[in-house]
C-alpha cells in the first residue's frame, strides 16, 4: 500500500534540491517545480520541448498565498473562484516573488487555487508556488490518465508521485485573462 505521507514528503525532498516531479492535480496530471527556481523551470521547458514564449502556470494552496504572489488580485477573482463550477486558472497581471522565466512577455501569469489534497499539503510544505503544467510533450495531446504518459516524461522527471495512477484524469482547468483595468476573457471554458 503507498504510503501518502512518504509521497508527500519525497515529493517535496525533489523540490527543494531543484528536482521536477510528475503529480496528480485537481486536473490532469502535472509537471512541477518550485515557481521560484528558474533552474528548475528551464528544465521542464527543456523535457518537455516547449517554447519558452508559452507560459506555464502555478498551483497555491489558497487565498493568503495568491496574495503574496501577485501584486493587486482584482476583487472579482474572488467571485470567479468562489461560484466556478470547475478548477479555474486565473492569468494576472504583475506576478511578483517567482522566478522570471514563469512570468510572460506581458509580465502575467496564470495561477490556479488548487483544492487538491495532495497539491495543498504539498504547497503549504514546500511554502511556494508550485509550477503545473500537462504531462505531455508540447504539441501532443494531454494525457488523460497516468497510462498515457509518454515514457520520455516519466523517465525525464526526477520523481513520479505514485498516487492516483489509476484514476481517469478530468479536463485541464478553465483559463480566465483578469487584468487589473477589469477587462475579462475566457481563453479556455
Amino acid at each position: 500500500m503507498v504510503d501518502y505521507t512518504e509521497e508527500l514528503n519525497n515529493a517535496l525532498a525533489v523540490l527543494k534540491r531543484g528536482g521536477i516531479i510528475l503529480y496528480p492535480t485537481d486536473t490532469v496530471w502535472g509537471i512541477g517545480c518550485d515557481a521560484t527556481n528558474a533552474d528548475a523551470i528551464d528544465k521542464i521547458y527543456a523535457l518537455k520541448k516547449r517554447s519558452e514564449e508559452k507560459a506555464l502556470i502555478c498551483l497555491v494552496s489558497d487565498f493568503k498565498m495568491l496574495n503574496q504572489f501577485v501584486e493587486e488580485v482584482p476583487e472579482v477573482a474572488y467571485d470567479i473562484l468562489k461560484y466556478a463550477a470547475k478548477p479555474t486558472t486565473i492569468i494576472y497581471d504583475k506576478p511578483i516573488r517567482v522566478a522570471e522565466n514563469l512570468v510572460g512577455k506581458d509580465n502575467t501569469l496564470g495561477i490556479r487555487v488548487t483544492k487538491d489534497d495532495f497539491c495543498q499539503k504539498l504547497i503549504r510544505k514546500l511554502k511556494r508556488p508550485l509550477v503545473s503544467t500537462s504531462a505531455n510533450l508540447s504539441n501532443q495531446p494531454t494525457p488523460e490518465s497516468f497510462a498515457q504518459i509518454a515514457p520520455e516524461i516519466l523517465k525525464g522527471v526526477d520523481y513520479v508521485v505514485n498516487l492516483q495512477q489509476s484514476i481517469k484524469t478530468p479536463k485541464p482547468s478553465a483559463i480566465i485573462k483578469l487584468s487589473n483595468d477589469g477587462e475579462v476573457k475566457v481563453i479556455r471554458k
